[in-house]
């Protein structure tokens, strides 16, 4: 073996060994059935929501059901390592933390009760831009974890720069750039509430904690009592008027912000370069990439690795499920030949469709919304309970299906394709 064992398996055992059912379930649809009834309305939909009809989110998960592993017998897998080495670094398992904003809105500790977790999991978190903490109270709270910083590329190229810079300061390692969400999508869900986390102040943390951003807002001129009054009039009961009177600074600072993070101001490869003079001392990753062009062009850029991903289904509706976007990227002979990392993203629920994205060229993956429903339900150990899980549930699937390390090597042949995808 390659790398030394693991033991995430262990964490069946410690199930059956108590002698009680877990506190929340350990199949993943019924873990999104008992976060749903933990969760507000408004922040179910925002979580589990995605672009319009939701069809990317199904195709998603319909596409694991086209790969299907195909099991060895008779190899002596007993000792099984899930270690992975993604930019030199050799992990304890394939899974990552994807970056999620708002969590707060699951949980009162948010992101902070995630990177604790992640720590005590030894597993890498990403933190979104659209954190409801700070880089710097995240950091603190993962302590001496494995961490990346997710942007959300700003309009402004010194509020990039200063984002750049505090996560450098705060230990984040990885650079990982979103592509996908120069604009929200036009989300049904939250459409009909009317829901936007961000203009009531959550998820803006990361922008009203920047010196460089907040010296900017300052310097524009401020609300006249007329915009004030327009805002009131959008009131269509008493108990809003008071919520929007009470809340009129934080709307109009929101607003602001937004208007930096969410402008509609699409980047260009060219503009790439900004970020790799800013940010030199760890990889830079760009997350969103969901045709082999693009996989092409992010090499001749420069950059360090990519994540296919359609962000859960949340920007597009209609796109290619990421899965069958990974199978065509991996496969490209370009691709291959330029040595970039591929890490996915967008649909992981199980060991097995871990094993899949790994065996279609995947270095690790990317877990997102199964872990926000563990924090909803019990914070910092509900996070856990979901990853230790997870990691079980990878571990044992490794033995059943006659591997021993999550290698080239060991994956190949191991996946069925029918039909096959393309792009």
């Amino acid at each position: 073996m390659k790398y030394a064992p693991t033991q995430h398996s262990e964490y069946q055992r410690e199930i059956y060994g108590a002698f009680a059912p877990p506190r929340f379930s350990t199949d993943p649809q019924l873990l999104q059935e008992q976060a749903h009834k933990k969760l507000t309305k408004e922040a179910w939909d925002y979580i589990d929501g995605s672009a319009a009809l939701g069809s990317t989110y199904r195709f998603n998960r319909q596409a694991f059901d086209n790969y299907r592993l195909v099991p060895r017998m008779l190899r002596n897998v007993t000792a099984r390592s899930a270690r992975v080495e993604v930019f030199g670094k050799v992990y304890a398992s394939p899974v990552f933390l994807a970056p999620i904003g708002v969590q707060g809105q699951a949980h009162k500790q948010g992101e902070e009760a995630t990177a604790r977790a992640a720590r005590e999991l030894g597993v890498p978190m990403i933190l979104s831009t659209a954190a409801t903490r700070t880089i710097e109270e995240a950091a603190t709270a993962n302590g001496d974890g494995e961490r990346w910083y997710q942007l959300y590329w700003p309009k402004s190229d010194e509020v990039t720069i200063s984002l750049l810079n505090r996560a450098k300061q705060a230990g984040y390692t990885t650079l990982v750039v979103t592509l996908d969400t120069f604009v929200l999508a036009y989300r049904s869900r939250d459409l009909d509430s009317s829901y936007l986390p961000f203009l009531f102040g959550q998820g803006t943390q990361i922008g009203f904690s920047d010196p460089v951003w907040q010296a900017k807002f300052e310097s524009e001129p401020s609300g006249t009592l007329a915009d004030l009054f327009g805002l009131l009039a959008k009131a269509p009961n008493p108990w809003q008027l008071l919520r929007l009177l009470l809340n009129a600074k934080t709307i109009a600072k929101s607003r602001a912000w937004l208007e930096e993070m969410n402008s509609g101001t699409y980047k260009s490869w060219e503009d790439l370069e900004l970020l790799k003079k800013h940010w030199t001392h760890g990889p830079i990753v760009l997350k969103g990439i969901q045709s082999v062009e693009d996989a092409r062009l992010a090499a001749k850029h420069g950059m360090d690795g990519i994540i296919v991903s359609n962000h859960g289904g949340r920007q597009v509706s209609g796109a290619v499920a990421s899965l069958d976007a990974l199978a065509v990227i991996a496969a490209d002979s370009e691709v291959k030949q330029s040595g970039i990392t591929i890490l996915f993203d967008s649909g992981i629920r199980t060991g097995a469709d871990i094993i899949k994205a790994l065996a279609l060229g995947a270095k690790a993956v990317l877990l997102g919304r199964p872990y926000v429903y563990g924090l909803a339900l019990d914070g910092q150990r509900g996070v856990e309970a979901v990853v230790k899980g997870l990691l079980a549930d990878l571990e044992i699937t490794m033995g059943n299906v006659g591997i021993d390390e999550l290698v080239p090597e060991a994956l190949e042949g191991l996946v069925q394709i029918s039909p096959r995808p393309s792009l």
